[in-house]
């Protein structure tokens, strides 16, 4: 909900205007009206189309149904894309070519030509079958094609598009034709060609490409089920084409068909028989596709026709009428004009009806948009017209600290004298309050410099002015000064008292907080944004009010100046408020294993399950039956700091991805706005990008720590490109990090935030990504985009996204489409969803997190649907639909048709049982909370759950050598890039002297180890193995061992040498799931 201007994202500036748009003021003027350079446009709500205010103006169209009765009805007009909307074939051989001398291979562009129209494998893989290339790879040939062609030919707007084709689409569509694109060409060239040549996708109502398609022309399938898409018979479609393959389809499909020779001869194209041959699509006429033409097939090519009239954009635009005279626009034909006649009114009318016009349109919007306009109110549009008090922020160069202070004292004096600031209203009585008792501004607060902030806890700008205002709230303890959390719900079960006790909790608040869930207060001082701050007097007057992130300065100037200017008038209180601080008043969470955990990654193979453990700053690891592994951050303190699994920190860690055959963890460490690696080889922990310090760059493209971040929420891993794609909720965006050279850059959105789907990552928009998840094919990553409460699939090949079910699909910056609805598509209602999962059989799965509940998502349907869960939350375990959650927000596929989740409000993990449709809760044994305090000694380690041990007989000779023999299964071999380890424990330490103490296990999984005794008195020696093994391509698999090995009393020093193998067969692990229910107490 961060300030976002109508400018794009300022890199590396914060601003605190007042004039912006967009979702961070509630009422965006420029969503409600658009004012293009003629007339008006408004937006109709079911539709992403646009509506023109034609007023008193009668278009006298051709009666579609009238048509001559030889020709036949005519409803829709299907498009080729290459050699008729856009001049790409010629583009598209070259790239060919292109590809093909990369291969060393010599080739021309006219070889291509028997081979246009029919797709690009075809196009290509004809050529090389021609050719006699062996080892032809017609996948990656199409890939470096489409990488050659989006670089070098199809930049946007560059102009390749023929002349008349958007005029022609646009008569079709004034004249209620239907009008679709069927391609042979992939999507991704298809959106790249429209792109560049200037035809927005929206003007279409069915785009066909060849990735849906098994058989492509001259089969007809793609034209027959453009005519079923469109709902009209494949009689009354007509079919625009360049290619003998594309006419031979219409033919088929029994669709007439309109040629133009803009690639093949005219002779060429009537051997295949199409309706009628035009020399271009300019050529084509209304009259030509509505009557047939005024001569046969046969006959001579029509020359070009005249468009020049037609308006240029798709979106027919108000003209402003001569006095007295009557607009006219025409669209030309050879036969037929069409007229815009009776504009027969004057200006007067024109207003008239154009204000009436925007009245409706603005009912409407107000309407489809009721939920966000309820966060509106007079004065904040007056706020948003004329500003509202405050000081001039900017600092000049050579200002000291002491002169900017001086400056906010002599503008609180100037407020004070002109008696203009006005007087915040009282807290209503009935408002429940946190952390204290309720608090009144004429009693409790009456003496104290106080900032109001306007929050609620969804908001990761919220969050992220948290530590500025703990700075003040340390900085001014022992002073009249406190601040007040206003909590103000932009979702309905934001509302809810306990919900926001549990963010207070989960982000250590230790304010008081107010439950202002009607809006109030917002509504008395006009605020219309996440976060505003309000500074108000020990008098209770306004003194200033400051909206957005990165204003620590001048809110710790205003205060100080404030305590300054009233301490000399003698009216501060410096009495403290007494608090009750919530976190003191749930023991619950002293105890609890885990404190509102985030997200999940699983190793089925290993039976690991890894848990973000984010209020502990610890990333937990147990097996999947909930038996305590390991934990990396044992001492739960916030920072970020490198190192072995004990001295590394985190700083409130959510997303997790699992890199199977490295047996490494990546972490999203989203309050340290870094992306971190867990070394389960080493037992180390480093970093990979971000350095603690909030980024503001949108692009990104530096190597390591350099590269700043911004809150990363979650990640996921692409196990063949080594890609680590990252959820960056911060600044709205899809960020990848390159595991091979360390370089982190924006991959997908604008940094805007708003629910945009575009077809390229700068005509895309995210709302506060918080969950992102791989496609089973590598192809899309789907995304849980909370703040639009959206489902998405973002395009790995082209940056784009689509919109699979929730949000608003018409206004992209309305983020108040939301509620509980199952159902399809954007008819599908969620709230605030943190999680998802792409599962087995073309299944989503979702943590639909302010609705408490887990869905499912259908792709093949886009149907959504309720799988576990209430709509209320709590803590119940058993039947799906009775069963109760408190805001899930990570979810994992654990194998055996079982779901892990983190029941973050609960600070559980839950698992769903798929098949006998139970929601149960994992019983964590061996998990205690981290320890606050580190032991200056390492005492010995705890076996983890999953660790075999081996007994050795006892020792007793003084001096002699282990041998350790480990082998594995034929078929598998000692992994080579995570080597097998071993290490040696003492007790007590000095008791016998080791060499090696540690190292690397030989390819064969052998080690010697020699060892002499320094005392004669027993000792206990263990070995630790970590055995890393793999099954030729496949994932690793490890094991860990401990050979314990007793030293008994000698009593001969001069005893013999001894020699001791300690061998072991690793046997491959068959994952087993039991998940049995908690014992009932």
């Amino acid at each position: 909900m961060a300030l976002r201007l109508i400018s794009p994202p300022p890199r590396g500036l914060s601003t605190s205007s007042f004039f912006f748009s967009g979702n961070s003021r509630l009422i965006s003027w420029r969503t409600l009206l658009r004012f293009p350079e003629k007339g008006i446009v408004f937006f109709r709500p079911q539709s992403k189309k646009m509506l023109a205010v034609t007023a008193c103006v009668k278009l006298e169209e051709k009666n579609v149904s009238e048509t001559g009765s030889q020709w036949g009805k005519v409803s829709a007009i299907l498009f080729d894309m290459d050699g008729v909307l856009c001049n790409s074939e010629e583009p598209s051989r070259r790239a060919a070519v292109d590809v093909f001398a990369e291969m060393g291979v010599e080739v021309t562009p006219e070889d291509f030509i028997p081979f246009m129209g029919t797709g690009e494998a075809n196009f290509l893989g004809g050529v090389a079958s021609m050719k006699g290339v062996e080892g032809f790879n017609t996948e990656s040939a199409k890939r470096r094609f489409y990488e050659i062609y989006l670089d070098k030919y199809a930049k946007p707007n560059s102009g390749i598009g023929f002349p008349g084709a958007l005029e022609l689409i646009s008569q079709c569509k004034h004249n209620g034709l239907k009008v679709a694109v069927a391609s042979s060409a992939d999507r991704i060239k298809v959106n790249a060609n429209l792109a560049a040549a200037g035809l927005p996708s929206k003007m279409f109502d069915a785009i066909l490409s060849a990735d849906s398609f098994e058989n492509l022309k001259p089969a007809p399938d793609i034209f027959l089920a453009a005519s079923k898409i469109l709902n009209v018979s494949p009689s009354e479609c007509i079919v625009i084409e360049d290619a003998l393959a594309g006419v031979q389809a219409a033919n088929a499909a029994q669709m007439r068909c309109i040629a133009v020779a803009t690639t093949l001869s005219p002779e060429t194209l009537e051997t295949v028989s199409p309706s009628l041959v035009r020399k271009e699509i300019r050529s084509v006429s209304l009259d030509d596709i509505l009557n047939g033409g005024s001569n046969s097939h046969n006959e001579k090519m029509q020359g070009p026709q005249n468009y020049t009239s037609l308006p240029q954009n798709p979106v027919e635009i108000l003209k402003e009428k001569p006095e007295g005279g009557v607009i006219q626009d025409q669209y030309s034909t050879n036969k037929n004009p069409l007229q815009f006649v009776g504009l027969q009114g004057s200006r007067r009318n024109i207003l008239r009806y154009g204000s009436l016009g925007i009245a409706m349109s603005c009912l409407l919007f107000t309407i489809t948009n009721w939920k966000a306009m309820q966060y509106a109110s007079p004065k904040a549009v007056w706020n948003l017209l004329f500003g509202v008090s405050r000081p001039s922020f900017e600092h000049n160069e050579g200002e000291s600290r002491y002169q900017k202070i001086q400056q906010y004292v002599n503008y609180i004096s100037d407020l004070e004298k002109r008696g203009t600031a006005p007087v915040v209203p009282e807290f209503p009585s009935k408002l429940d309050w946190l952390n204290t008792a309720p608090l009144r501004f004429r009693r409790d607060l009456k003496g104290k410099v106080v900032v109001l902030d306007f929050w609620t806890y969804c908001c990761i700008n919220c969050m992220h002015v948290l530590p500025d205002l703990e700075f003040l709230e340390k900085k001014y303890k022992d002073q009249p000064f406190t601040v007040v959390g206003v909590h103000s719900a932009k979702f309905d079960n934001e509302k809810d008292l306990e919900a926001i006790r549990n963010a207070v909790l989960r982000y250590g608040i230790t304010h008081p907080v107010v439950n202002d869930g009607d809006m109030y207060l917002w509504r008395e001082l006009g605020v219309s944004s996440w976060p505003t701050f309000a500074i108000v007097g020990p008098n209770g007057k306004l003194l200033a009010q400051i909206s957005g992130e990165g204003h620590r300065k001048d809110l710790d100037d205003l205060v100080e100046a404030a305590i300054v200017f009233y301490g000399k008038r003698k009216i501060l209180d410096n009495a403290p408020i007494p608090l009750r601080l919530e976190k003191d008043n749930d023991p619950r969470l002293l105890t609890s294993p885990l404190k509102f955990p985030g997200k999940l990654a699983v190793d089925v193979l290993n039976s690991r399950l890894f848990i973000s453990d984010s209020s502990h700053n610890r990333i937990v690891v147990t097996d999947l039956d909930g038996n305590f592994i390991v934990q990396i951050g044992s001492t739960g303190e916030e920072a970020l700091r490198d190192g072995t699994f004990n001295d590394a920190t985190f700083n409130r860690p959510q997303g997790l991805a699992y890199n199977t055959k490295k047996n490494l963890l990546y972490v999203a460490d989203t309050e340290n706005h870094a992306l971190r690696e867990i070394d389960f080889v080493n037992e180390s922990v480093r970093t990979l990008a971000g350095n603690g310090t909030k980024g503001s760059d949108y692009k990104g493209g530096g190597k390591g720590t350099a590269q700043l971040l911004n809150s990363p929420w979650d990640v996921c891993f692409d196990p063949v490109s080594e890609m680590l794609y990252i959820a960056m909720a911060g600044q709205h965006q899809i960020w990848v990090h390159n595991t091979y050279d360390g370089v982190t850059r924006a991959f997908s959105g604008d940094g805007f935030e708003r629910n945009l789907n575009g077809s390229s990552p700068t005509s895309t928009s995210y709302a506060q990504p918080s969950g992102i998840s791989l496609s089973p094919d590598l192809k899309e990553v789907y995304v849980a985009d909370s703040e639009s409460s959206s489902i998405r699939a973002l395009d790995l090949q082209t940056g784009g996204s689509r919109l699979l079910a929730g949000g608003d699909p018409v206004f992209a910056d309305n983020l108040f489409r939301f509620g509980d609805h199952d159902g399809l598509g954007s008819e599908v209602l969620l709230q605030h969803p943190l999680g998802v999962l792409s599962g087995k059989g073309g299944q989503i799965y979702i943590a639909d997190s302010y609705n408490h509940k887990i869905k499912k998502l259908d792709l093949a349907s886009k149907r959504v649907s309720t799988l576990a869960g209430t709509g209320k939350a709590g803590f119940k375990d058993g039947a799906v639909l009775a069963a109760q959650l408190s805001e899930p927000s990570g979810i994992v596929d654990a194998g055996n048709g079982r779901l892990f989740i983190t029941d973050t409000n609960n600070s559980v993990i839950r698992y769903l049982d798929l098949q006998k449709a139970q929601l149960l809760t994992l019983e964590l044994k061996g998990v205690q909370p981290p320890s606050k305090s580190k032991s200056l000694k390492r005492l010995r380690r705890r076996l983890s759950s999953d660790t075999r041990t081996v007994k050795v007989d006892g020792v007793s000779s003084n001096e002699g050598n282990l041998y350790l023999n480990i082998s594995i299964p034929d078929g598998y071999h000692f992994s080579k890039e995570a080597r097998s380890k071993y290490s040696i424990e003492i007790e007590p330490e000095d008791a016998v002297v080791v060499d090696p103490l540690d190292g690397n296990l030989n390819s064969d999984g052998s080690a010697l180890l020699h060892f002499k005794r320094s005392s004669s008195l027993a000792s206990m020696g263990r070995i630790l193995c970590k055995v890393y093994y793999c099954k030729e391509d496949e994932v690793c698999l490890y094991q860990s061992l401990a050979f314990d090995v007793p030293f008994l009393q000698k009593e001969d020093p001069d005893s013999t040498p001894a020699e001791i193998t300690l061998a072991y067969v690793v046997k491959p692990k068959t994952p087993t799931v039991s998940l049995q229910p908690p014992p009932i107490s």
